[in-house]
């Protein structure tokens, strides 16, 4: 018989068989929690190949509307991404964003709708944790970006109204963009001490320091400043509440400032079929390439991971975040 997207949407709502999750939060053989992120088009396959080095999958499930009150509607491939999750032991967070496809960016009007209003946030925390149950969901990931100075407390508000809608077993973790002064999570509307009192983990975005449309090439994310956010962002909350996100991305830049994403495997294949150069920059722990034509490439593949990995442990974090899987490429091997 043939499935319709109507009859997916209403499995994506059915109540999953108890039991179906993990009990506890599974761990990475050197014991820290490896979260990766997933977009619904992201293949089970991939999941299922990447399974042994994660601990949690968090997939892109739902976007505020503009109105602030509600959100959209889970993708229905979703479902098969939180049972590929559970059935290869790893817990399944559902991501709520701001981002907006009609804007191509996010959407800091429709947060301020959702962090100003008190009826806003109970709405959409009541809706969040029906997805929760209802889908099989382990967790919550918050990534509201763009957040106004002004919207700092409603955004404390939110997650701690979020903590009590949601079953006492569910996770909650925020993605926080990374930031070299403590003062500067402040201005970026992050009250950080008090985040990390409610939520399991804040999930610190190290990468987009430089990207097309922002800045002139450079690093996804230089070593040196992933350092000085990092330890800025310990002067607020304890290690074990913090994960150090990294990207598994690239950007190639065009002599006139503009360019465009690329996964791992683009950016190596561009900079082969243009026959440049393949350099490791060792300040940044990052690869670049110089390319005809004035364009230039910066990416960070497995071997950056394996630097960040190592910070992480030697500032005792709780673990890494990755951005994102299949982008990344195969998590396998890399060089210390």
């Amino acid at each position: 018989m043939r499935t319709t997207i109507a009859t997916l949407v209403l499995l994506l709502l059915a109540p999953m068989p108890a039991g179906a999750a993990p009990a506890t939060e599974r761990r990475a053989p050197d014991g820290t929690a490896v979260t990766g992120y997933a977009l619904p088009s992201t293949r089970p396959a991939i999941v299922r190949r990447d399974a042994d080095l994660l601990t949690t999958l968090t997939v892109a499930a739902v976007s505020l509307k503009p109105s602030g009150r509600w959100t959209t509607d889970p993708d229905p491939r979703t479902l098969r991404l939180v049972e590929v999750a559970h059935e290869e032991g790893l817990r399944a967070e559902l991501l709520v964003g701001n981002y907006s496809d009609r804007l191509g960016g996010f959407d800091p009007d429709a947060l301020s709708a959702l962090l100003s209003s008190r009826a806003n946030i109970d709405g959409v925390a009541d809706r969040l944790a029906t997805l929760v149950v209802a889908g099989g969901w382990d967790g919550v990931n918050v990534d509201l970006e763009l957040v106004r100075r002004r919207d700092s407390r409603g955004l404390v508000t939110f997650v701690k109204t979020l903590r009590e809608r949601l079953p006492a077993t569910s996770s909650i973790t925020i993605d926080v963009s990374a930031s070299s002064t403590p003062s500067a999570y402040l201005d970026r509307g992050y009250r950080m001490a008090e985040l990390a009192e409610v939520v399991d983990a804040i999930q610190l975005m190290a990468y987009d320091q430089h990207g097309p449309g922002w800045s002139g090439p450079g690093p996804i994310g230089g070593l040196r400043w992933v350092r000085w956010c990092l330890e800025a962002a310990l002067e607020l909350v304890p290690a074990d509440k913090l994960d150090l996100g990294v990207a598994g991305y690239g950007y190639v830049w065009r002599p006139d400032g503009s360019g465009r994403t690329l996964t791992v495997k683009a950016a190596d294949n561009l900079v082969a079929r243009a026959g440049g150069t393949k350099l490791w920059s060792m300040q940044a722990a990052e690869w670049k390439a110089m390319l005809p034509g004035g364009r230039e490439v910066w990416w960070s593949d497995m071997t950056a991971y394996g630097n960040r990995v190592s910070m992480a442990q030697s500032y005792g974090l709780r673990g890494t975040a990755i951005w994102r899987l299949g982008s990344m490429g195969p998590l396998d091997v890399y060089e210390e």
